[in-house]
């Protein structure tokens, strides 16, 4: 590659797909082989087929990435949602109707998703406390390690009605009983694979980190359960119980499967639409967040035209039969990592999916399902590594209380009532910290500028339930200029906004060197010794 094409940022478009054919289809090529695996573990654990979570990443892949306002990320079924989805087969009464009726959920998501992006609430994701946000990720790592745990040692605890337990505190009280009562082969298939999930990334070879771990965690396992006989235990008609059975191909399974039953049950259709749309769009938009910064061409993603695609690509996955999908953080990052360059890199991911669909049917009765809880049990464990509990505790102790109050009330009631929970305690603790009670939703923000100088002064508070406004503000101020941000007026800065600020620094210097210089803090008491911890002026009168 000359150092012209090396230094320009990559064409979109047709010209975008000449000129970095090669990155992008290698690049698509291994993250389908991340895809592949975990696409299908995160619909069995959804209580969806298999085969429906590849149809969510083909969408995501060779529909999507057309509309899509950011380059980079692949999009596809999350673990994120898992707890949501299964939920809502559940409540809508399991099996093939809870299925059918889920689908409807998500299809009205999708339509409020496009709409959040005409509204242009692309901006969603600066609402949220970021330690709210992280209690969230957290506790969906934990539920998913609870429910995965079973499936490992090849159990699938029942309630004391004869039904699978969805609940989050019911699946960890069953923990201990299926610890001792394991299936003995599954058990070891499923405990190998795990060994390969968190010992593959341990190595030192370069070549071998290349390989991702879930394809060496199908390599091993697939004939390792066969050595074991781990096929010949099957159900009452006869199918491999602990294989992903797929019994049909692409063209089997393309018809229109969604149902508006659900609406019957409003309360519950109702919720799940406001989870679908909530959860999803915020993790789909801090992905896009997080993705921007690793781009090596520093392009800046349109968030609003991102959700509508997203919007979009529900809307095609739920008339189908798919799972709801976001920008899905692993395999965008694993893309940025293997070179891609353009949303072709998307697009072939998706191909590929596509071309396994076709031939899926020669696949069935090989992938073990153990091995797959086991690759669901590193992304549950990821998201809520004992790191993140660590890390929210250097940043504050009361960012601690409000991830650990998110993730309480998430296990104990849902997503919605645990990110709600987070907000409050938030707001109360801003309160206590002598913020008014008329700057909650509005920080009084007064923007001059002189020659090639922007002065931005904010006064009472700088926090997150009023950055939006604030934000406003700096991103109506053009590139190229100094900016200064003057905090002096402040009685208290929150970690959200020091977080944003220095995130709008970093951005805006990016490109048309442009400087960003925040001041007016040397009067204000860190909460912590982090270096973006809140800050509280000790020497207002609270």
């Amino acid at each position: 590659m000359n150092s012209k094409i090396k230094n320009h940022i990559p064409a979109d478009g047709l010209a975008g797909l000449k000129e970095n054919f090669s990155a992008d289809a290698l690049s698509g090529f291994l993250v389908f082989l991340l895809a592949l695996p975990l696409s299908m573990g995160i619909a069995q654990a959804s209580d969806f087929e298999p085969i429906y979570g590849l149809i969510t990443a083909l969408i995501g892949g060779i529909i999507v990435s057309f509309f899509a306002g950011s380059l980079l990320t692949i999009k596809g079924p999350a673990a994120g949602l898992i707890v949501i989805v299964a939920g809502s087969v559940a409540e809508f009464g399991g099996g093939e109707q809870g299925w059918k009726y889920a689908l409807g959920a998500v299809v009205v998501a999708g339509i409020l998703q496009v709409l959040f992006g005409l509204l242009k609430f692309g901006k969603l994701s600066d609402f949220f406390p970021l330690s709210a946000v992280h209690g969230m990720l957290a506790a969906i790592g934990i539920i998913i390690i609870s429910k995965q745990i079973h499936g490992l040692l090849g159990q699938n605890p029942l309630t004391h009605e004869g039904k699978p337990m969805v609940e989050p505190l019911e699946l960890i009280s069953a923990i201990p009983n299926t610890l001792s009562h394991p299936n003995v082969t599954a058990m070891l298939v499923g405990l190998v694979s795990l060994l390969i999930v968190f010992g593959w990334p341990m190595l030192k070879n370069s070549f071998a980190k290349k390989i991702p771990a879930p394809v060496i965690v199908l390599l091993v396992s697939i004939p390792l359960s066969f050595a074991l006989g781990l096929q010949n235990i099957v159900d009452d008609k006869g199918i491999p119980k602990y294989f992903v059975h797929f019994g049909k191909g692409l063209i089997d399974i393309l018809a229109i499967n969604v149902s508006f039953g659900g609406l019957s049950q409003t309360g519950a259709f109702i919720k799940y639409v406001i989870m679908f749309a909530l959860v999803g769009s915020l993790e789909a938009l801090l992905t896009v967040k997080a993705i921007d910064m690793l781009d090596p061409f520093k392009r800046k993603s349109n968030y609003n035209k991102d959700l509508i695609a997203v919007g979009i690509g529900n809307i095609f996955a739920g008339i189908l039969g798919g799972l709801p999908m976001i920008s899905e953080v692993a395999r965008s990052s694993a893309n940025v990592n293997n070179g891609g360059k353009t949303r072709w890199a998307n697009f072939f991911h998706g191909l590929f999916i596509l071309l396994f669909l076709l031939l899926a049917v020669f696949f069935s009765d090989l992938i073990p399902k153990p091995a797959l809880a086991a690759m669901l049990i590193g992304v549950g464990f990821k998201l809520a590594h004992p790191k993140e509990f660590a890390h929210t505790f250097h940043i504050g102790k009361e960012q601690l209380a409000i991830f650990l109050v998110t993730i309480a009330f998430t296990l104990f009631e849902d997503l919605l009532v645990g990110i709600a929970a987070g907000m409050l305690l938030k707001i109360i603790i801003h309160l206590v910290n002598g913020t008014p009670i008329s700057s909650l939703f509005k920080a009084p923000t007064l923007v001059s500028f002189e020659g090639n100088n922007y002065l931005v002064e904010i006064d009472k508070a700088a926090v997150f339930t009023n950055y939006l406004g604030i934000k406003s503000k700096l991103d109506a101020i053009p590139t190229g200029f100094n900016v200064t941000i003057d905090l002096k007026k402040t009685k208290l800065v929150d970690h959200s906004v020091m977080e944003s600020l220095h995130l709008f620094k970093h951005d805006y210097e990016s490109i048309d060197n442009g400087t960003v210089t925040i001041k007016g803090l040397d009067k204000h008491q860190p909460l912590s010794s982090h270096e973006l911890a809140g800050r509280k002026n000790k020497f207002s009168n609270l």
